[in-house]
């Protein structure tokens, strides 16, 4: 087996399960710190104990590969991580609305998200930073963001578009945190709230309807802030009027969020009901933070399908085109 792939796979599989990131970020050092080498420098392992980015764990998969065997920390995890039976929903979908890079608090340069996106056959991805209130995620400033785009624009081609975007920090009284101008020239605004989550429901509500009045924004990110599981602990869901909040997403076609992380669920279920209810536009999107989180996508469109969203409500499904025309709606 080659072992380049051999731990480029475990890093991936670490990141689906959202593991440490200092795991997954391990075995990806290793995969780059091989790539290249010949076959007796493979087995060379002296010289591969000296190389940085190796340590033991790494170099017994390298070994392992090399011998012509699964490795069994692969092996482990791939019976760990057992492939769901894919969703019918799931296999509609084109593309993903949401995700970062080590440009904030991703895991990964940007080329790495976008090698994984074209190989789960995603048709378009959008690159979506945090803006810069968010300085715990290393919120991207105006200056930086605009550094960002340039990058941006080198990843589209033929059959892929990487699609420029950011998940703006929604401010207390509803606000966008980065300058109106720079967010007319993104592809993609998801607007998130991350702070004072617990605001009473009344100026909570006023806050949501707020930002997705905003003519900027094309999604309105896990909505609730809930945490139900994982290693940052649980977290209640805002309280807020949803009809009321969910009525203006549908009066200015903005799409709802299904946020396919485990650990979020958001929204829950019958607050998915009442975005039906009003007739909200969805958007399936994984909120990936590693290449390997792409594929949460599983997760959200099982959700949806249970759920009983229609496939045509939901943007992640239409092609790129379509989905332009939506997000040039002003």
């Amino acid at each position: 087996m080659d072992p380049t792939a051999a731990l480029t796979e475990i890093a991936t599989l670490l990141e689906r399960e959202r593991s440490s990131r200092y795991k997954s970020k391990a075995f990806r050092a290793a995969a780059e710190a091989i790539a290249g080498l010949s076959d007796a420098q493979l087995v060379d392992t002296a010289a591969l104990r000296r190389r940085k980015g190796i340590g033991e764990s790494t170099l017994a998969v390298i070994q392992q590969a090399v011998a012509g065997k699964v490795p069994d920390y692969l092996q482990d995890l791939r019976e760990r991580i057992a492939p769901q039976k894919q969703s019918q929903l799931r296999g509609l979908l084109r593309g993903d609305l949401h995700c970062h890079s080590e440009w904030s608090d991703g895991l990964t340069p940007i080329d790495l998200m976008v090698h994984a996106a074209r190989a789960l056959g995603h048709e378009y991805l959008a690159l979506t930073d945090h803006s810069p209130r968010l300085r715990v995620a290393r919120g991207l400033s105006a200056v930086r963001l605009r550094e960002q785009l340039e990058v941006v624009a080198g990843f589209r081609d033929d059959r892929f578009t990487l699609l420029s975007g950011i998940e703006v920090d929604i401010l207390d009284e509803g606000e966008l945190d980065q300058e109106d101008g720079l967010l007319d020239e993104l592809d993609v605004v998801v607007a998130s709230a991350h702070s004072k989550l617990r605001m009473e429901s009344r100026p909570m509500t006023r806050r949501l309807v707020a930002a997705v009045s905003n003519p900027r924004v094309d999604v309105l990110g896990h909505v609730t802030g809930r945490l139900i599981a994982g290693s940052r602990g649980t977290r209640p869901p805002s309280e807020f009027d949803a009809q009321a909040v969910f009525a203006a997403c549908a009066e200015h076609r903005v799409a709802v969020e299904i946020n396919s992380r485990p650990e979020r669920e958001d929204p829950p279920d019958e607050l998915i009901a009442v975005a039906l209810a009003e007739g909200c536009l969805f958007s399936i999107d994984s909120d990936a933070h590693a290449p390997g989180q792409l594929s949460l996508l599983d997760e959200g469109a099982a959700r949806a399908e249970r759920a009983g969203v229609p496939a045509e409500r939901i943007v992640t499904t239409w092609p790129l085109d379509r989905l332009r025309e939506w997000t040039r709606r002003a």
